[in-house]
């Protein structure tokens, strides 16, 4: 049978383009219209404009995160040091640029707007999320927590940002290079640029640390944060940054406030501190701090000590007219032995001519003055100087000069007219690991020049005699002064280095030039102990280091030169680590934490 007419209709289409609407004058019109203004914007110059604003926005992008980059590394310094804060962040910066370029379809995709307007708001959360996570510094550790701090902070910043720069740069115009540059050039080009600009701003950051509030650690984080605003400004920002932006003004202790440090004091009583000044300087967090309770003074500088006295004992009749103040550590005192070395012709204290190397409180220079030494002290930290004026018992009776080191020894040992020291002091440390420069053979050899043919050098070495970099040291020294004792502060805890296999301590290398001979001290008279208990107990130097002291290899482990110090920095990452936890003992956690 043959299908029915209905049967065979095959029902109507699923969809059916609407008929074209017939021409007219009027749509003719505005399509000739639409075409020119077209054309009026697509000119050479327009052209050109638009890939400029291209470059431009992914400089710009580029560069906030090179300085923010920097500055994260810089505010977790006081809570962890500057070698443990180094340990992943070049890892981490570059895992989150891979991450954020790779992604950025993923990225654009994923949101309903456009992924830099979330810029402003992570980095407002920024200061809060590091401050809350340095209170559990403790539990983090230095070897987890600035990897984990920049994964909740800096991380998302760097990926977004990658992420924005690749999608703009896919818009420029490389047609005329051959198509396997056009597609490399931009990833290339945007790392260089990036690596460009950490060098460059992050070495602006570092020069000009502290010279204003916006200079500051916090203070360029808000502003790094105005400036992703102002680069992508979104009515999202007003509300959801608002809580971050009140903890940060009104509840953070480490922003740069007369509020946020009395904040920071309240918070300090229960645990018997209170923090008198703070700066941030080129060598870091620069802090004086006060124990009422235990009658002590310290200066901080980030997750270090430079030294302490003892301020209970000012006034008291039994040092009524002291001229030194009595320090809490006693490798300072020892370092005054200088003046006992026994030399062929004796040197007179009101002859003799002395130049320290690192002020720290100032516990030697004042020694050396009370002593009527003509003392020269070069300092590279104004802030650490200031301080060590200002709170210190550091007499005005010196010359200071503020100046890195090893440019002051340059100019002076090219001098030959230039002026001789009867006794050198250095003594420079910080943050765990040593100023390698002010150990090179070279500036040793500088030192060498300026003292005299009868003086004596006295260089202080904190470090870990488990690893190879005091061994390295002290034949570096050995090898520019023939004749030299070494010294230790303490004696080996063998307990702790049973339990750690660390022995870091400080030392004192006493020094002549004089070939042959061989370090001896003379007894202190009542004079040379200036009525100091300390100097008592530590002036005279006693416990010698010993070959079997250093635990790595007998055999040479060759000396330091200034093109090689790659061979020392290798090994700061585990003697900061160290110095991290002694420093935990020392003080308590929150000292370090709120800064």
């Amino acid at each position: 049978m043959a299908p029915s007419k209905k049967s065979r209709s095959p029902g109507p289409p699923k969809s059916t383009p609407p008929p074209p609407i017939p021409n007219s004058p009027e749509q003719f019109e505005a399509e000739l219209k639409a075409l020119a203004a077209k054309a009026r914007t697509e000119t050479p110059l327009n052209h050109i404009l638009e890939q400029l604003t291209i470059y431009l926005k992914s400089s710009l992008l580029l560069s906030l995160i090179a300085i923010f980059s920097r500055v994260s590394q810089l505010t977790l310094s006081p809570t962890y040091g500057s070698i443990p804060s180094a340990k992943w962040h070049s890892k981490l910066v570059m895992a989150a640029c891979f991450v954020g370029w790779s992604s950025n379809l993923a990225l654009n995709r994923a949101l309903p707007f456009k992924p830099e307007k979330l810029l402003p708001i992570l980095a407002v959360y920024v200061p809060v999320a590091q401050y809350f996570l340095g209170e559990q510094s403790e539990k983090l550790t230095a070897t987890w927590g600035p990897l984990i701090t920049e994964l909740i902070t800096l991380f998302p910043i760097v990926v977004i940002s990658a992420g924005c720069v690749a999608t703009y740069l896919d818009g420029i115009d490389l047609g005329f290079l051959p198509k396997w540059l056009g597609e490399a050039l931009p990833g290339l080009g945007s790392y260089g640029f990036f690596k460009g600009s950490q060098k460059v701003l992050g070495g602006l950051v570092d020069s000009y640390i502290g010279k204003t509030v916006w200079n500051t650690r916090i203070g360029m984080e808000v502003a790094l944060a105005g400036g992703y605003s102002a680069f992508a400004p979104s009515k999202l920002l007003l509300w959801t940054a608002l809580p971050g932006v009140l903890h940060t003004a009104m509840f953070n202790t480490h922003a740069p406030s007369p509020n946020a440090l009395e904040r920071l004091n309240k918070g300090l009583e229960k645990v018997g501190y209170m923090v008198l000044e703070r700066e941030e300087s080129i060598t870091g967090y620069v802090s004086v701090i006060d124990s009422p309770k235990e009658g002590y003074r310290l200066m901080r500088c980030d997750h270090s000590l430079l030294g302490g006295e003892w301020t209970k004992f000012i006034g008291q009749p039994q040092f009524k007219g002291n001229q030194v103040a009595e320090p809490i550590y006693g490798v300072f005192a020892m370092l005054e032995a200088v003046r006992l070395v026994e030399t062929k012709k004796r040197i007179k204290d009101q002859d003799a001519k002395a130049l320290v190397i690192g002020m720290g409180i100032g516990t030697t220079p004042a020694a050396l003055v009370a002593h009527g030494i003509d003392t020269t002290v070069v300092e590279i930290d104004p802030v650490v100087a200031k301080f060590a004026s200002k709170y210190f018992q550091l007499p005005s009776n010196h010359t200071s000069v503020i100046e890195d080191a090893v440019t002051y020894t340059d100019r002076l040992a090219a001098d030959e007219e230039g002026q001789r020291y009867d006794y050198i002091i250095h003594d420079v440390f910080t943050g765990g690991a040593e100023p390698i420069p002010l150990f090179t053979l070279e500036f040793l050899q500088n030192l060498n020049t300026l003292l005299k043919p009868n003086g004596v050098v006295a260089i202080n070495y904190a470090g870990d005699l488990a690893l190879p970099p005091p061994r390295i040291i002290v034949e570096t020294i050995k090898t520019v002064f023939p004749t030299c004792r070494n010294f230790r502060e303490h004696p080996r805890d063998d307990e702790v280095f049973e339990k750690t296999g660390g022995d870091f301590t400080n030392m004192v290398i006493f020094c002549t030039k004089q070939a042959g001979g061989s370090i001896e001290f003379r007894y202190p008279t009542e004079r040379d102990l200036l009525n100091s208990p300390s100097r008592q107990h530590f002036l005279m130097p006693q416990h010698e280091v010993k070959e079997s002291d250093f635990v790595t290899s007998k055999e040479s482990e060759g000396i330091l030169r200034k093109n090689e110090t790659e061979r020392l920095v290798k090994w700061h990452e585990m003697s900061a680590t160290g110095h991290w936890a002694i420093m935990r003992t020392v003080l308590p956690a929150a000292i370090w934490e709120a800064w």
